[in-house]
């Protein structure tokens, strides 16, 4: 899939690029800083599946070889067999997507894609690097009913590329299609912190699933994007750890044994009478809501755009390489791939210098080389 990514990237980068050429006489819908962190995010996410494909697909093909209830590749081998392990793979996906927004462990992992404040096409790549460590678990039905490895691939690829139209405020609604299809209308309804809005509308492809598990809700009004606790950083590690953070907290000062545990599994924010008289926490106020920047000179944008274009191509370079990769010699670009992008949001806050910055890169640049040449 890595691969696939990367022979993708120049497409995705392109319609962003067109985006923001058709948005520049509207609304703003674009910040340098907030798009460069959405695309390093998806950026660092691609390198975590990279690393955890053993996790996610290995595991799968464990079950589907050990536990499934039928074998039958001649069905699934089909365009009528792709097209119902499609339509079973979104049926999945709702589930993780909703229990991503109710179970808090959840909502730690699926944080990253909402806290973007802008709507444009790179939210749509800003993506959590964590969530490959419990989201393999909402495939497995998958497995039991004997869709092949290679078929749960491509499906999941398909259902993954579909989501990338749809992350725009520059397509209205589309009438009978909102009613099937996710669509940027109804995709733009789940990202919103509007209270109408919360927590709604979480199909991939279809739209079937929220009207018949009730969870469906049409754009009527204006969206304000983001989360209800704002990140308010451009530090990708911190964008990740950030939940998973306030959840440690929380637990660590519950003062009782069952509120600890229950913190992590009940819906984001959730507090007990007895935390709640502790911690007290207000209602959320649309008005409070303030869109974060650092503001940058024109010649740190500059750099800022360089920079980025190489991590990008270090990043790809990495997609296209790692399953050749040693594990030692994949552990340790990751790393330093995650260190460079890292200081990249550090630089945005003006908290690291560019030759720091430019230090990084080629440090990366010569631990490359050293790899291909060794």
């Amino acid at each position: 899939m890595g691969k696939v990514i990367v022979l993708a990237s120049p497409v995705f980068l392109a319609l962003i690029a067109l985006e923001f050429w058709l948005s520049k006489t509207r609304a703003r819908h674009y910040g340098l800083a907030d798009t460069i962190n959405s695309v390093s995010l998806g950026m660092l996410s691609q390198v975590s599946t990279a690393l955890g494909k053993l996790l996610t697909l290995g595991i799968y093909i464990a079950v589907y070889e050990r536990l499934a209830l039928l074998h039958a590749p001649d069905f699934w081998n089909t365009w009528y067999g792709y097209l119902a392990a499609l339509v079973f793979y979104d049926f999945c996906y709702y589930w993780l997507h909703r229990f991503g927004h109710e179970v808090a462990v959840l909502w730690a992992a699926h944080v990253v894609h909402h806290q973007s404040q802008f709507y444009n096409l790179s939210t749509a790549l800003r993506q959590t690097s964590s969530g490959i460590a419990l989201a393999w678990i909402f495939y497995l039905p998958l497995a039991l009913a004997g869709v092949p490895p290679t078929v749960f691939a491509i499906v999941a690829l398909v259902d993954l590329l579909y989501q990338f139209w749809v992350h725009t405020e520059l397509v209205g609604k589309l009438g009978r299609f909102d009613r099937v299809f996710c669509s940027p209308s109804n995709h733009r309804v789940h990202h919103a912190v509007n209270d109408r809005y919360i927590d709604r509308n979480y199909g991939g492809i279809l739209m079937v699933w929220d009207h018949m598990f009730g969870s469906f809700q049409e754009e009527t009004e204006p969206c304000v994007y983001g989360t209800r606790s704002p990140l308010n950083s451009w530090d990708p590690l911190w964008s990740n750890a950030e939940v998973y953070s306030a959840l440690w907290q929380a637990s660590r000062r519950a003062r009782h044994p069952a509120d600890k545990l229950r913190v992590w599994f009940k819906p984001p924010g959730w507090q007990s009478a007895a935390m709640a008289q502790d911690d007290p926490k207000g209602p959320f106020a649309m008005a409070s809501v303030k869109r974060f920047d650092v503001p940058l000179t024109a010649a740190q944008q500059r750099f800022a755009l360089c920079q980025f274009g190489f991590g990008l191509c270090a990043v790809s370079a990495y997609l296209w390489h790692a399953e050749s990769m040693t594990w030692q010699a994949a552990w340790g670009f990751a790393l330093a791939l995650f260190g460079l992008v890292w200081l990249q949001g550090r630089y945005l806050h003006h908290k690291a210098s560019a030759t720091v910055v430019v230090l990084a890169g080629l440090a990366v640049s010569a631990a490359a080389l050293f790899w291909r040449l060794g």
